[in-house]
């Protein structure tokens, strides 16, 4: 019977590790002009992803917790935009606000 009660302790423990739920973060923000761009690009390490930018609006989630920077594609005449150290906490959306694409 102690056998018994030791393996389903020890399944029990396993599908448990097997659930654990990874926490995630987010970044959201605004383009000016509105129509200035269409993609926005996240970058982490040797982590990239991209989302597009709908009506001046982007939002990443599903993000790691960590530092971040944001880099928005310009459509010409303007210039490509970055914002560094970004931090993503975990349960949270951290909105970097609007930035201004320049010529």
């Amino acid at each position: 019977m102690k056998t018994l009660n030791l393996f389903a302790v020890t399944g029990l423990a396993l599908a448990s590790l097997a659930f654990t739920v990874v926490q995630t973060g987010g970044i959201q923000g605004k383009i000016s002009p509105v129509d200035a761009s269409n993609v926005a690009v996240a970058i982490s390490g040797k982590d990239t992803l991209t989302t597009p930018i709908s009506s001046g609006n982007f939002k990443f989630s599903g993000l790691k917790a960590g530092t971040y920077t944001v880099l928005i594609k310009r459509l010409l005449p303007l210039k490509d935009t970055s914002i560094v150290n970004i931090p993503v906490i975990e349960d949270a959306i951290t909105d970097i606000g609007t930035i201004q694409l320049l010529k």
